[in-house]
């Protein structure tokens, strides 16, 4: 039998990518108290007017629809090291995410934190995300089984690590290859899922492995690379000592083959012009992660350099450098972040860096990050305010702009009502 849904609430998305600085957008679409008809999964339509009898409904009047957040990097393990005290990158990589990384050889460890994490990010209003489990196969074959299981897209791979990090998180680039063709062949294009060669940051691999992971992209350019760039100033130093014969850093990734459209590169603080210009020849997108790079100290990431040179930026959470899977957290910081480097982010550009910019940089433009019908019913239902302080906000807010900045900016995962992934309920406020 079909499967139908009216989902009833105020509908907000994106026609197109918003200006910097405009309050007032036309690429935004809001349409208030209007019906998302979803059938098999799939919007087929959003009317002012109330279905049919034939249409089991979902009524959340008085509150936002959106569609489910896309975090465009995140570390499934590192649940357990979030909010880890008193580092910087390398020292935090070593003293708290390694030492976590490495239970996840353990089967049974691996799939009880991929349900965990998994879940958590429905609870937070994200639907797809590009994650990175660990150097063991079982992380991502745990990962890709849970994300099956919940009809969630999302793009993984086991991470790439041969040299610099402990014992039981190396692998070797022979058994590196193997294990990444099994994964491919048994994940790739399965479902909702798609596999990413994951290269855990240029140190971390020696150069065979780095040609060995380009290879497997020429290969195949439906697959997406995974890393990390430019975060901090000693890993570009480091960097530098390893890899001299490379121009910079994004050089590194770029003599290997691992620069092209389906490239995400986490970061990307510490980059200059050719290096923006390289990103926007070769179509790859930086994964701004704003709440990291406060809790490291890693820098403040320049967005409106990056776009002025044509590079695109989505937004990720990077938990467990980031102190919250909530991307309205996120985005919080992002505003943070840009107002101390002397911009204003609107709540328009930054939801749509969580939304539709994130899914056409991803390539998924077609099935998720918008109300459109033919998109993926990936939903999430807000509510506007939560507690007395918000509520307040919310009622002498003048304008759509300020009322959306506002619960952007104090809201988080307990503003969210219910998500759905593909048409089907995925979570529920208790």
């Amino acid at each position: 039998m079909t499967a139908r849904l009216a989902i009833r609430g105020d509908l907000l998305d994106f026609t197109a990518e918003p200006a910097w600085g405009e309050t007032e957008s036309s690429a935004v679409r809001w349409r208030p108290g209007h019906w998302l008809l979803v059938e098999d999964g799939r919007i087929v339509s959003v009317q002012a007017e109330a279905p049919g009898p034939e249409w089991p409904r979902e009524d959340h009047a008085g509150r936002l629809v959106l569609p489910g957040f896309v975090d465009t990097h995140v570390h499934s393990p590192q649940l357990d090291v979030i909010a880890s005290y008193g580092s910087e990158l390398l020292d935090w990589l070593n003293t708290y995410t390694f030492p976590a990384e490495r239970r996840y050889a353990d089967p049974q460890v691996a799939a009880e934190g991929a349900a965990l994490f998994l879940d958590a990010l429905l609870a937070s209003g994200t639907t797809a995300a590009v994650v990175f489990p660990t150097v063991h196969k079982v992380s991502a074959d745990a990962l890709f089984a849970a994300a099956a299981e919940r009809g969630m897209r999302v793009i993984a791979g086991k991470v790439l690590m041969d040299r610099h990090a402990p014992d039981g998180l190396r692998d070797d680039v022979e058994q590196a290859e193997a294990d990444c063709r099994a994964l491919i062949d048994r994940w790739h294009g399965r479902d909702r899922l798609a596999y990413a060669v994951t290269v855990r940051f240029a140190p971390t691999s020696t150069p065979e492995q780095l040609a060995m992971a380009g290879r497997l992209c020429a290969e195949d350019p439906t697959l997406y690379m995974q890393t990390h760039v430019a975060e901090n100033r000693d890993e570009v130093r480091w960097v530098r000592e390893l890899f001299p014969e490379a121009r910079s850093y994004l050089d590194v990734y770029a003599r290997a083959g691992l620069l092209h459209p389906r490239s995400v590169l986490a970061h990307g603080i510490w980059l200059d012009d050719a290096d923006r210009a390289a990103l926007r020849d070769s179509g790859a997108q930086i994964a701004h992660s704003p709440s990291s790079n406060l809790f490291l100290g890693s820098g403040l990431f320049g967005w409106r350099a990056a776009e002025a040179a044509g590079a695109a930026v989505s937004m990720a959470s990077d938990v467990g450098g980031g102190t919250s899977l909530s991307m309205l957290r996120t985005l919080a910081d992002a505003y943070k972040v840009q107002a101390m480097a002397g911009e204003r982010l609107t709540a328009w550009k930054a939801l749509h860096a969580a939304t539709r910019g994130a899914a056409q940089a991803l390539g998924l433009g077609h099935e998720i990050g918008s109300l459109e019908p033919g998109r993926h019913a990936d939903l999430a239902v807000w509510d506007w305010a939560v507690g007395p302080v918000a509520r307040q906000r919310l009622d002498v807010a003048q304008s759509l702009h300020e009322q959306v900045f506002a619960w952007m900016t104090l809201g988080d995962e307990r503003n969210l009502a219910a998500a759905y992934v593909a048409g089907r309920i995925s979570h529920r406020r208790a």
